[in-house]
């Protein structure tokens, strides 16, 4: 058997490090392609580093143009790199765009694909990653899931049950394994942190950083927060580059308590987070994370494409709005708050040997 995969971002790394190590396990031959969408260092090099994953055997390096363009360009080089190895499945893994092309490339050519991570819906079709969402599941011959709202979603959209397999969840498989590893971080010490008395800020959601308006709300969310805790937050590349471009970089260095740093590395990152006081995030694999490490999350979003998270486990999906962020987080810092703590069914780490054993037996 021969199985290409296809990678382009930072949660893209997370979920395929544990697959490759059971291709390999298996002796299953394995080639790996790198859209290159995250091309940052410490958004895609380092990752590789920390997540022990092998050099790519291919880097497309196609990492600028609009989501369209970006799509395109990926699609017909995938296809070219297919038309060459000829696999016999090509797996795909999140919502991103370089999730959809390496689907699409797949089904023009007629090669099956897997899908890690399907089935999840937020209903808000003005995220790019919801309509990656539905058009990859509908092209995709086998759909691995992480929960069981997600099975139902796909039904509702006429999946037939036969393709849809409900496995667990492969992040948390990554973050099982290297959760004692990111203990020995010393980033902590480096920021001159105690634990449980910060706490963590993502941010990079188009919704809440591509407009002025949007990130001036975050902003002002900000200032009341951090007079009660630190926050540490680690920016993302786009993230930063519309701070500048909207010229609010004298609002983000003129708060005491808000620690900016550069991206983060997966070990260090998953440290800080591990030892927090709670997660402010418009992130989706972090409402996941903070589930299973047991620490408060509030998504600043209006929906979840991961409902598991917050009806067992410890997200707090609280919206944009101004005072109900910062109502929630004051909550938590006085402990007024008392998350929910159960883990999600077969997030137990062994997700992605239920993937593989399906493949052999079913490809």
């Amino acid at each position: 058997m021969k199985i290409v995969s296809i990678v382009g971002t930072r949660p893209n790394f997370m979920k395929i490090a544990p697959l490759i190590k059971e291709f390999k396990k298996r002796k299953i031959n394995h080639i790996l392609v790198h859209t290159g969408q995250h091309y940052d260092k410490k958004m895609s090099r380092l990752f590789f580093d920390e997540l022990n994953l092998p050099k790519p055997n291919v880097n497309l390096g196609i990492s600028s143009g609009n989501r369209m363009e970006q799509i395109e360009k990926m699609t017909s080089e995938i296809e070219k790199v297919l038309k060459n190895e000829n696999p016999d499945l090509v797996v795909v893994v999140g919502d991103v765009n370089s999730t959809f092309a390496g689907a699409l490339a797949a089904k023009h050519l007629g090669i099956k694909v897997a899908h890690v991570e399907a089935g999840l819906r937020s209903f808000d079709m003005e995220m790019p990653e919801e309509i990656n969402r539905i058009l990859t599941d509908g092209i995709s011959n086998f759909l691995f899931t992480t929960e069981e709202s997600a099975r139902k979603n796909l039904l509702n959209e006429k999946i037939p049950n036969e393709r849809i397999f409900f496995v667990g969840n492969v992040m948390i498989d990554t973050l099982l394994q290297h959760k004692e590893k990111a203990s020995k971080s010393k980033i902590l010490k480096d920021l001159k942190l105690k634990k449980k008395e910060y706490c963590v800020l993502t941010l990079h959601r188009p919704s809440n950083v591509d407009t002025k308006n949007g990130l001036k709300k975050i902003i002002s969310i900000l200032e009341k927060v951090q007079n009660k805790i630190k926050i540490v937050f680690p920016v993302h590349p786009r993230t930063r580059k519309n701070i500048e471009s909207f010229g609010l970089n004298n609002k983000i260095s003129s708060m005491k308590n808000l620690i900016v740093t550069d991206p983060l590395g997966y070990l260090d990152f998953l440290c800080l987070m591990s030892n927090s006081r709670f997660v402010l995030t418009d992130s989706g694999g972090i409402q996941e994370e903070t589930t299973v490490l047991r620490i408060p999350c509030i998504t600043m979003r209006n929906s979840t494409e991961r409902p598991v998270t917050v009806s067992q486990g410890t997200n707090l999906l609280v919206s944009t709005d101004s005072k109900k962020v910062i109502s929630k987080s004051l909550e938590i810092i006085s402990g007024k708050i008392k998350v929910k703590n159960k883990i999600p069914k077969l997030w137990d780490g062994k997700a992605t040997e239920r993937i593989v054993s399906i493949i052999e037996n079913v490809c």
